[in-house]
């Protein structure tokens, strides 16, 4: 294709009492930005969400599968190519192909004594169909094997990137990255006291069965992914899937949750406002817009909008305008859209033939 193609994706989202991603020691995630306690939610933990709703909303043949039981997720690929080939030898196959490919495996501490990978490895579904067809043809070449799997990467593997701690020549860079989210203004932890009572305690028993504290916080956040559409669709071979996978990535963005502590706080919110926008220069972040921190005007939605909107107006003194900008829930940038369905289909139909070769 003559031009490169980034996909900008901004959310301002408001969480009320939660804890979506916490540290190690139970606290909610934070960050220091502007001279500023910010809450945060890593991004891995909003990817991992988005791949979730990617499990849900893509045929198996489009996903990935990440896991250290490779060994058997091929092995029973075998055994469906050829029903005559027993548990034990299509293990062993297996175990062969996956070595030769460059990937390592050890014996696993399980009973069965299979082996698993020494790492996690990411692997889509036509990959895996066709290393178990060349485990059953006998196929021994390391550059043919690892053809295999450098091919036809499932959407998410595309996405999201794949990294082979054995061997990097089976790395797959990813189109898309996914910022931490963080709140546009100060927030502090605070604290709620629980007691949970024992159903069976006597009536001369009435204190609590059990009592403790869980550490929680409120924001608005400001939230951030861009995806390198033409770096997609060198990936899937198709600007049409590659228009269509972006809108599923948009998708999954706006309406994905990570369920850090969903049970006890039912944080099950949606953003405010989101602004798409398609530029041929570079991908922007507008994060610098709530470097100084947002004071609340009966909350801070309406704030934290106006000033995405005032660093959207200062970015254009140094990068080309936007191709195409379209929103919901902010009339002042782009194409104002009725809903996230109209977006979407908007989105693809403008997309797709930035994307084409002619």
């Amino acid at each position: 294709m003559k031009n490169n193609v980034y996909i900008d994706i901004h959310a301002i989202h408001s969480v009320p009492s939660s804890n979506i991603n916490r540290d190690d020691t139970g606290s909610p995630k934070t960050a220091q930005y502007g001279g500023v306690t910010r809450a945060r939610v890593s991004s891995q933990a909003w990817k991992k969400a988005m791949r979730d709703y990617f499990i849900k909303n893509l045929d198996e043949k489009d996903l990935g599968t990440r896991t250290l039981e490779l060994v058997s997720y091929i092995a029973q690929k075998i055994q469906r190519l050829d029903g005559s080939i027993d548990d034990e030898n299509a293990i062993k196959k297996a175990n062969d192909v996956i070595n030769k490919a460059g990937l390592k495996t050890a014996n696993s501490k399980a009973e069965d004594k299979h082996p698993v990978l020494k790492a996690l490895f990411f692997i889509g579904n036509e990959q895996a169909e066709k290393l178990a067809k060349a485990a059953v043809d006998g196929v021994n070449d390391k550059k043919e094997l690892q053809g295999i799997l450098n091919t036809n990467p499932a959407i998410d593997i595309s996405l999201f990137g794949r990294m082979a701690a054995d061997d990097p020549n089976l790395n797959e860079d990813a189109s898309a990255q996914v910022a931490h989210a963080i709140s546009t203004h100060p927030v502090r932890t605070e604290y709620d006291f629980f007691t949970a009572t024992d159903d069976f305690s006597s009536k001369e028993n009435s204190g609590a069965g059990m009592l403790g504290t869980v550490e929680y916080n409120s924001s608005t956040l400001y939230r951030y992914a861009n995806v390198a559409g033409h770096e997609l669709v060198k990936q899937l071979g198709d600007s049409k899937q590659a228009a269509k996978s972006m809108a599923l990535f948009i998708e999954a963005f706006i309406k994905s949750m990570p369920t850090g502590k969903a049970n006890t706080f039912a944080n099950e919110t949606l953003p405010s406002a989101i602004v798409v926008t398609v530029r041929d220069d570079r991908p922007v972040s507008l994060v610098n817009g709530f470097e100084k921190p947002v004071s609340a005007d009966n909350g801070y939605i309406h704030s934290s909008i106006e000033a995405l909107n005032s660093e959207f107006k200062k970015v254009s003194s140094f990068v080309d305008k936007p191709l195409l900008t379209l929103s919901i829930g902010d009339e002042e940038l782009g194409d104002s859209q009725d809903n996230l369905n109209s977006l979407l289909d908007n989105f693809v139909d403008q997309v797709t033939p930035l994307l084409s070769e002619d």
